[in-house]
């Protein structure tokens, strides 16, 4: 059974997705949370497998929430239901560590899968999100890597795992492999000893550092 944690502000929305995990035997609904900040106080007390999470909501932004749950070390997956799908949202909100992003018109068989492949680490996407990542993934390699991004090489470079390099940035291990990817499709490359060959070689990276 997949316990969840409902996160959003609207109470007709939770009680609607209430309802319909409570009556699938797959799923346990543990708690409700009306905003970021209590979806903070919720996901650290009860320790969800999967938390649903809305963006937009006072007090805390679901991808603050997101960010802060993860410094936390909140071992919950989050995926995102909402309604909006532009590049200001969803991009900001997988790089904050969210496993898997839908919109709120989902069906609801899909919702399900989604909350089942996120339970096990997977990534959960509507075809429009998968769409607009696709796009980003394939910027021009003349781009600049962001700060994060260096960051993450630097300790690459260094002979951290994934893992190692999420618990000292202080952000969850599916941000560090979207960071990873991102610098590779900028590098043009494919795998991590590339990445850090070419960070090097375009003075990205010094012996220095």
């Amino acid at each position: 059974m997949i316990s969840l944690l409902i996160v959003d502000d609207h109470p007709v929305v939770r009680n609607g997705l209430r309802g319909m995990f409570s009556a699938d035997p797959r799923f346990e609904v543990l708690g409700e949370a009306g905003d970021g900040a209590e979806a903070i106080i919720a996901g650290e007390a009860l320790r969800p497998d999967v938390i649903l999470m809305d963006l937009r909501m006072p007090k805390a932004d679901g991808v603050t929430a997101i960010r802060e749950l993860a410094r936390r070390g909140v071992p919950a997956r989050v995926l995102v239901l909402t309604t909006y799908d532009t590049d200001s949202d969803v991009l900001p909100a997988i790089e904050a560590g969210a496993t898997g992003y839908l919109l709120k018109d989902a069906p609801s068989e899909e919702l399900f899968r989604a909350v089942e492949a996120a339970a096990q680490g997977q990534a959960a996407l509507s075809p429009a999100v998968a769409t607009r990542l696709m796009r980003q993934m394939r910027q021009p390699a003349s781009e600049p890597l962001s700060q994060r991004e260096l960051e993450v090489l630097e300790l690459v470079a260094r002979g951290s795992t994934n893992r190692e390099a999420a618990r000292q940035l202080f952000i969850s291990e599916a941000t560090v492999k979207t960071h990873l990817l991102h610098a590779y499709a900028k590098l043009g490359v494919n795998d991590r000893a590339a990445a850090v060959a070419a960070a090097f070689s375009r003075g990205y990276l010094t012996p220095e550092r």
